[in-house]
């Protein structure tokens, strides 16, 4: 079965001093740089700490992984905690968010750099196409979406989205488009009624084409 939550609360409870240091640590940023709505600790457990283990199993042994619109660090931090073999290049545009990321990546000592840009430019940038895997986390449409990480793909790698339900059928043209397979499509119900959730997983197939991302807001303003 697939996400396996029991194996999901078992890494969860192997690594609780972690987590208790990050929730310790969002909370004290979160009432300066507003990073999350959610401020109950079991709602925190569930709806940001579970909900970005559900995707652990599709992240390969040693990966080398980006994050756009990394924000409070979900889900790209609690799979740090779990899997000390994954290294991550977090990428957000807003620096007050960085500033936290950095202070994240310290004090739980995670194998982790962070990238004060937008995902436009790092596609079109040095970290174009270097990637095992790229994942983001409530950042965008999914065929928007697909535009700003596939670019920073490997052949070979994959991209791995966490959405609240199905795009899949709106995405498959841009995700085509960009280098990418068929489009495999998770869905999950969180633990202890929390809500239904969906995991869209695209592996890439060929280089994306020079054009793209197209950049200055073109992945939202017209997707493809």
């Amino acid at each position: 079965m697939f996400p396996d939550f029991v194996r999901i609360m078992q890494l969860y409870e192997a690594k609780r001093e972690a987590f208790n240091a990050f929730t310790r640590l969002l909370l004290y940023y979160n009432e300066r740089f507003n990073l999350t709505a959610i401020t109950d600790e079991r709602d925190i457990l569930y709806k940001h700490y579970v909900d970005s283990l559900a995707g652990e199993a599709l992240f390969p042994q040693g990966a080398n992984v980006a994050e756009v619109g990394s924000g409070a660090g979900f889900p790209s931090i609690p799979l740090m905690i779990v899997r000390n073999d994954l290294r991550f290049t977090l990428i957000e545009s807003t620096g007050k968010k960085c500033a936290f990321l950095r202070e994240a990546v310290k004090e739980l000592s995670l194998n982790a750099e962070v990238y004060n840009t937008r995902a436009e430019e790092a596609g079109r940038g040095s970290l174009r196409e270097t990637f095992d895997a790229c994942c983001a986390r409530a950042v965008a449409p999914l065929n928007t979406l697909a535009e700003y990480c596939l670019p920073l793909v490997k052949t070979g790698g994959s991209m791995i989205a966490y959405k609240g339900g199905d795009e899949s059928g709106q995405a498959r043209r841009a995700v085509s488009l960009l280098g990418g397979g068929e489009i495999a499509t998770y869905f999950y119900s969180l633990p202890e009624g929390y809500g239904d959730r969906t995991l869209s997983a695209v592996t890439k197939e060929r280089a994306t084409p020079a054009k793209y991302p197209r950049g200055n807001g073109a992945e939202r303003r017209s997707p493809l």
